[in-house]
Formats: C-alpha cells, structure tokens, sequence
C-alpha cells in the first residue's frame, strides 16, 4: 500500500489589508484590499482537504471548496475557478459581502476541531474571482440549445443564479429589471466600498455572454403581469426574484418629520446619483451633521458608514440589544468602530421630536436591560423604568429590516401569505402554475448567497417543471491524496454544526 503524504498547516490567518481608517472615512474607495499572491497560497495551505468537508454542506449553493483549494495549492488557477464557477455565478461578489463566518468557514475543521481561526474561504473566492475578472477569463461552456423560453423578474442575486443555471441548460433567458441598470441590491444597496460596481459588471458580463438578455428599464406589475409573460409574452416558465426592498418603520411619534428616511432610500440615492463620487458627478446628497442609525445590521453599518463619508460631523448607532447580540458581520462592525461610528448599545427610540419647522431634532430613548430569550432565541430587551432621556440629531435613519414590494401581488394572482411574501412550495413553485420565486421575495430579508442558493433551486425546479433532463454538475469530492494527523480528527466522519442563527 503506497506511504500517504503527512503535512502540517500554518497556524494563523493570512492577513487582509485593509485602508487606513482616517483616509477611508473621507472617500467610497474599497476598504478591504484583498489577499496577493503569496498570501492567497499560505492561505489554501491551512485547509486540511477533508474527504467528506462540512464546509460543502454550510455553503448555500454547495461550492466544492476543497476542490477549488486543492487546485490553487497546484497553482491551476483556471481550474480553480471553473470548480468555484461551477456552484456560484458571482465568485468576486460572494467573496466579498458574504457572511462566510455563519456558513462554510462557520463549520470550517480546522476552527471547530483544531481550535484555530478558520480558513479564509470567502477570502480566497474573492482573490480567484478577482483574478478571473482582471485577465478576462470566460466560462467554458458547450449549450445545447433548447426551444423553451424563460422570464426572469428581478436582477438581483437569486435571478442571476436562476438565470445563469437556466442558460447553461440552453434556454432562452429573459431578465427584467425595473431601474436602469441590473444588479439588484447589489448595485443599489451595498456602497461601493465594499463591493465596486466595476466587480458587479464583470460578473453581469459574464451572465451576458451565456446568452442571457437583460432588458432595464421595464417594471413587471406596470407595463405587464406575470399572467402576461406566459399567455401572450411566449414565456413557458417565469421565475420571480424581486427582493423585499420596502423599508419598516418603528411606528412611533414623529416618523413623518423632515430629516427621517430609511437605510434603503440612503444607500440607493447614494449609488444612483453618483454622490460619492462629487464634484465629478454634480450629485451632492446632504445627510445632515449629526445623524442617528436605528439598527446595527449590516445594512445599518452600510448607512453609518456612507453618512460618515458624506461629510456627516457625527454618526450614532441606536441598538435595543448588547453588542454581543449585534447582528452585522463581525468585520463590518469593527471597520464601523474604526471609522469613528458610535455605538449606542440597550437603546431604544420611542419619539423623534421636531423643531418649529418639522425637522427632527433630537430622538426621544429609553435605556434597556435584557430579559428572557424571544422567539429569535435573543434575550429580549426591557425599558429600564424612568430612564427617559433625548439625543440630539439632525437626520435619522431607519435600519431595522424590509418588506416586499407590493407591486406584484396587486397586479397578479400570485398567492402571498399573511406578511404580503410569495408563498411557495418546497420546489419553489407559486400558485401561479410555471411561476416560481425565490430569495428574499420568499423567506424576507437575508444574505446574498443564500438568496443564490434559491435562484438555482428554483432552476432546478423550472427545469424539471419543462423536462429538461438534469445535467447541472453536483458536488462529489476529489481524493486529495493528503492523510491529516495534525489534530488526531478522523476525518472521514461528516461533523455536521448548526449555523448561528442571526
């Protein structure tokens, strides 16, 4: 029997680079620099290539990492990336704005059993996407074409990924997105500090060169329905990824002052009038001197973040719970408090108070204290009595999550449950028969690549729905011919960890 390989893995994290937090603070350039060469490889050689990886099993769309991470150890690049691109159409995106610490690098063996930082796995995605997206490389791909024709409503995540797997199966894929330019929230809600448009347009191109058209511009609800596209448009199946893009409110005294808005209205004003980019774009958008975030999500570090760079004096951040319950990824939090963000922690809003003129001048809060666990799991914030108090601000802005546009249920027939979502079926099928919907339409607010992971479970669906035989590549594992001693794990045995639930 021939001798295996025995190898030892680097201990600690290749560092990420990262802007100086003063020069950041000022400007919408990318904060997070990205791995180099050298460190991307010290990187690759701390997994441990497991044979049966739970790293699989947390991604979303079930990337086969160690696959992909054996390839760049061999420096096959391409290769690389053909394995990664296999699973995810958005390589460079998902490496960036994913929360790879609740998923793969959350069940990652080297951190639960080793007791070690786990690999960097969306890290080394990013650098591979990047890659990919500098030298101009293109998928390999052989269609066989089909006469079936697909509607896609949506050009967010979950319509790329459905529309992506639908064109590989060689039909005729439509999208429609109702702005000017597609990209979803990846264009309009996430800053350009954390994830250039530039990278989004590469990873557009590409669905584009699968064959894919994208028509802007075009508001499905407004210029035609649902029913339409399959009765009178020739579409034989529609898939609906519209997001949930309505903004919540508190409902509390003095929401409908002057200087009150939601995280949503802030960052798509931001990345559709260019106002990062002023005086080149003559688009200033005046945020205020002293503003307050209610939310600590990632979106309301996106909010906190963008006001900073829009010239804000001050920035605040009003949170109900402690910091430990603080749902926003970790880095994003810690380049908020670098950034001069301040936290206000066991804060809750119950008044904005205005001036003689109807603008917001301070927030009337309580202190809070935590109690029992709520239905999230959390400990559930309770007033503090007679802790009443003010807090100055001139601009206050919403962060405390979305609702489903209503545009679609109130021009079609589609079912929706009682919070106004798409109901579906476990296929992702409507009540619409051929229409299916998936994303944060469906399940409400959540991550990019989990709304990936609907968009081709839904093509899935759509192509079993059309007949079209199943030949989308399923993830089996590569013998990586290393045997793993450093821990004394057997790692044969699939360890299966539940994900922090947000």
């Amino acid at each position: 029997m021939a001798r295996k390989t025995i190898r030892s893995i680097p201990q600690e994290r290749a560092p990420m680079p990262v802007l100086d937090a003063a020069e950041r603070a000022t400007n919408f350039d990318e904060v997070s620099l990205g791995f180099d060469e050298p460190n991307a490889l010290v990187e690759c050689e701390r997994c441990l290539i497991c044979p049966e990886p739970a790293c699989v099993a947390g991604c979303p769309v079930e990337i086969d990492i160690p696959g992909f991470i054996q390839k760049m150890l061999k420096k096959d690049y391409h290769g690389a990336w053909d394995t990664l691109t296999d699973s995810t159409f958005l390589p460079a995106v998902c490496g960036r704005v994913c929360p790879q610490e609740d998923q793969c690098e959350g069940v990652c063996a080297v951190a639960v059993s080793g007791g070690l930082e786990p690999v960097a796995i969306g890290r080394l995605e990013r650098w591979l996407g990047d890659k990919a997206v500098k030298e101009g490389w293109k998928k390999k791909s052989h269609i066989e074409t089909n006469r079936f024709k697909v509607g896609i409503v949506g050009s967010g995540p979950a319509s790329m990924a459905c529309a992506a797997d639908l064109a590989k199966a060689g039909c005729k894929v439509t999208v429609f997105e109702a702005l000017h330019a597609p990209g979803g929230v990846l264009r309009y809600g996430i800053p350009e500090f954390r994830l250039p448009n530039s990278v989004v347009d590469a990873e557009i191109a590409n669905l584009e060169a699968l064959g894919v058209e994208i028509r802007c511009n075009t508001l499905v609800g407004r210029l035609f329905t649902v029913e339409q596209m399959l009765e009178e448009m020739g579409f034989d199946a529609v898939f609906v990824g519209t997001g949930a893009g309505t903004p919540k409110f508190m409902d509390i005294p003095g929401e409908n002052l002057n200087g009150v808005l939601s995280a949503n209205e802030l960052l798509t004003r931001c990345n559709l009038m260019h106002a990062g980019d002023f005086p080149k774009f003559d688009t200033p958008l005046e945020v205020g001197r002293k503003i307050a975030v209610i939310g600590s999500g990632n979106t309301a570090m996106d909010a906190m973040r963008v006001s900073k760079r829009l010239g804000a004096e001050e920035v605040h951040c009003v949170y109900r719970r402690t910091e430990a319950e603080c749902p926003a990824r970790q880095e994003e939090l810690h380049h908020a408090q670098e950034e001069g963000i301040e936290f206000h922690w066991l804060t809750a809003p119950v008044e904005l108070l205005g001036d003689a003129k109807n603008n917001v001048r301070a927030l009337r809060c309580l202190r809070m204290e935590l109690g029992e666990p709520d239905d999230s799991g959390r400990r559930r914030p309770v007033p503090v009595p007679g802790s009443e108090f003010e807090f100055e601000a001139d601009t206050v802005v919403y962060a405390i999550g979305t609702s489903p546009n209503p545009i679609l249920g109130q021009t079609s027939n589609i079912q929706l449950n009682k919070w106004g979502y798409i109901d579906t079926d476990d296929e992702l099928a409507t009540s619409l028969a051929g229409v299916y919907a998936g994303g944060d339409i469906v399940t409400g607010a959540a991550t990019v690549i989990l709304a990936m992971g609907a968009g081709r479970r839904a093509a899935a669906s759509i192509r079993r729905y059309l007949g079209i035989r199943d030949s989308m590549s399923v993830y089996e594992p590569e013998h990586s011919g290393f045997e793993n001693t450093l821990f004394g794990i057997d790692m044969s045995e699939k360890n299966f960890v539940h994900l922090r639930q947000i």
